[in-house]
């Protein structure tokens, strides 16, 4: 593996060439992996507190997911890589599939020099996870999926586009202004590519072998998301460590819509609280628990 620093002379012409202003109060920061640069965001404080990896979905970079990680970042260690290939990270000399995106993030936390992590995704981030967890189990502490993507109720290519499309009416608008330019740059042909890879991807399968503590958050206007019926069928099949959560009024990018809401959650489940309401959050965003696996940890006594 080749790693690099943000000195290397490759990032300071990349940052003359493309000069930003932050789009965040995370650092943001480059590095060199495996010779591919690789953008990324990182909480300065605190240092030594748990670390917690944000994994993005389907043709997008870091950038929508910073809503909720930043305030996260008090509590944990905290990054927001641009995977290779998407956003302002560089691509890989072949299209990467989900296993290669899933040994990227692997190699991107050797780069860090990290061990064990807890992994936040969305969407095509959770099969990303999912396949983290088959692969590296010994490096993960928990695993957050947030509107799991790329099974059976996404296919074909033409009903996953048209179920993003009505999802794109659900979002804020804001959400437009941050997603557009990440499509664009990822570009028509490696769409089709990533999704072709994703309907390959045993991603049922590899979720239900997973044995970390797991907590899933969907959103009830998802329309990426098969019906309640199927979601409660799906996680009964198994007696592993997931917690399945609904949060009402969310459609599929809740890291972004609701980050208070979803920060929330995400606390309880990592001290096993019982989950409750956001007391300051949306006042019409309900968060229910569904599902609790009979292996995972039941809550602590408040």
């Amino acid at each position: 593996m080749t790693t690099g620093s943000s000195t290397a002379p490759n990032f300071e012409h990349r940052r003359r060439m493309h000069p930003r202003r932050p789009q965040t109060t995370l650092a943001e920061r480059w590095t060199l992996v495996d010779g591919i640069d690789v953008f990324y965001r990182e909480s300065v404080n605190p240092p030594d507190a748990p670390v917690m990896m944000h994994v993005h979905g389907f043709g997008l970079s870091g950038r929508y997911l910073l809503p909720t990680a930043e305030k996260l970042a008090d509590e944990f260690h905290t990054l927001v890589p641009d995977l290779p290939g998407f956003g302002r990270s560089g691509k890989a000399p072949d299209q990467l599939d989900v296993p290669d995106l899933a040994r990227a993030a692997a190699r991107f936390l050797d780069d860090r020099g990290i061990e064990k992590v807890t992994l936040v995704g969305n969407s095509m981030g959770c099969p990303v996870i999912c396949e983290f967890a088959y692969h590296y189990p010994e490096r993960l502490e928990r695993a957050v999926l947030v509107s799991p993507a790329g099974g059976v109720h996404n296919q074909p290519l033409r009903r996953a586009v048209a179920q993003l499309a009505k999802d794109g009416g659900r979002e804020p608008r804001k959400m437009v202004g941050v997603a557009t330019p990440d499509y664009l740059r990822f570009g028509v042909p490696s769409t089709f590519k990533m999704f072709r890879a994703l309907t390959q991807y045993p991603s049922l399968e590899r979720l239900l072998s997973m044995h970390v503590p797991t907590l899933v958050v969907l959103g009830d206007r998802d329309p990426l998301l098969p019906k309640a019926a199927r979601i409660q069928e799906i996680a009964s099949l198994t007696d592993n460590h997931v917690l399945v959560v609904s949060m009402e009024s969310a459609a599929h990018a809740i890291n972004f819509s609701h980050p208070d809401e979803l920060a929330h959650v995400i606390r309880l489940f990592m001290e096993d609280k019982p989950i409750r309401d956001h007391a300051e959050g949306n006042k019409h965003t309900r968060i229910v628990e569904v599902h609790r696996g009979t292996l995972h940890p039941e809550p602590k006594p408040e």
